[in-house]
């Protein structure tokens, strides 16, 4: 790695790093994918039939809305902000759906002629559900300058609230084929579930790293006022990130809807907590400004390694709880070293 400064002369200078600086940098930011490694690893020899297809497939299927979810939280972080309304947004349009499409609990039965249309419908009512409450995070952060941990932690109990509201406490279910279907579809063996949750991560590390809008989000993270003077458009791009993670987690909520068959009141209560263990896990920093989609990805194949490793060797199911806490400080404390690195560079 090679930094320059200009020295009085206006010449440009190149300072060499120091020496196995960027061996170490490389190492601490994708270390995540190591410890999965050394992890699987140590499972495959506690449990001989750990790399059975069944386990793997189980594990990526359980990745699904816990992916999908930190996908569109990485973009908010990495911008400087955050949202803890996710989980009550999935969870809400999950719900929208149910009792639109339901036919039984507090289900209205309404369906469309020809059938095929109710998929495309329920999923655009799922995002659009989700895009606004995005849009309202949005407006009160942005508009009104609002701190956005105060913003989403309302909206995590209003919407939670609707959840309820909506349900009348009652499970609603039954859901029309065509959306149960996207469940338990499979293609080449894989549920079409995990094709989805790659895809997601495929179109948010591209817009991320190779487009203007994801070095914005990284700039704007990084350092807002300079970002500001830069000529970009700070609050438009914080906004469109808000609506984008509420929108993402809307399409989670339908997707999770589709594996139920319906909707509970309680619907995705804790998730919250693991999509932001997934987050900070995979190395996006809580300061703004650093992350990366595929250590992301890591960081929920990780814990859900963990998860699925447990049930197999029928641990409590409490001990996954002590193992993402102390996965969570081992992050943070992480990415602190990596701060630390990278001021000694400069």
């Amino acid at each position: 790695m090679q930094i320059t400064r200009t020295s009085s002369s206006s010449s440009v200078v190149p300072i060499q790093a120091p020496k196995g600086a960027a061996v170490a940098s490389f190492i601490l930011d994708n270390l995540v994918w190591f410890v999965l490694v050394v992890v699987l690893a140590g499972f495959s020899l506690v449990i001989p039939s750990f790399f059975q297809i069944g386990i793997i497939l189980n594990i990526l299927e359980q990745s699904t809305f816990v992916g999908i979810m930190a996908a569109g939280l990485s973009l908010v972080i990495i911008a400087g902000e955050m949202d803890l309304s996710i989980e009550s947004t999935m969870a809400l349009s999950a719900m929208v759906t149910a009792v639109i499409f339901g036919t039984n609990g507090a289900g209205l039965q309404f369906s469309f002629e020809p059938s095929w249309l109710n998929l495309p419908v329920s999923l655009l009512i799922s995002i659009a559900v989700g895009a606004v409450i995005g849009a309202s995070n949005a407006w009160l952060i942005v508009g009104l300058k609002i701190n956005s941990f105060i913003v989403t932690l309302a909206s995590f109990i209003w919407a939670r609230g609707l959840v309820v509201a909506l349900s009348g406490g009652r499970s609603v279910y039954g859901l029309p084929a065509e959306i149960r279907g996207v469940a338990t579809t499979s293609i080449v063996g894989v549920p079409l579930l995990v094709w989805i949750t790659v895809l997601v991560f495929a179109v948010f590390a591209f817009i991320l790293a190779k487009t203007p809008l994801g070095r914005h989000i990284i700039m704007v993270g990084g350092n807002a006022t300079a970002a500001f003077r830069a000529g970009i458009r700070v609050r438009h791009l914080i906004a469109t990130t808000l609506i984008l993670s509420g929108s993402i987690a809307g399409f989670a909520g339908w997707l999770l809807a589709s594996r139920t068959a319906g909707a509970t009141a309680n619907l995705g209560t804790g998730m919250l907590f693991e999509v932001f263990a997934a987050v900070v896990i995979g190395g996006v920093s809580l300061k703004g400004g650093v992350g990366r989609l595929s250590g992301v990805f890591a960081g929920v194949l990780l814990l859900s390694s963990i998860s699925t490793a447990i049930n197999v060797m029928g641990m409590p199911p409490h001990y996954t709880l002590v193992i993402r806490g102390a996965l969570v400080l081992a992050a943070i404390l992480l990415d602190t070293m990596k701060t630390s690195l990278r001021r000694s560079l400069t």
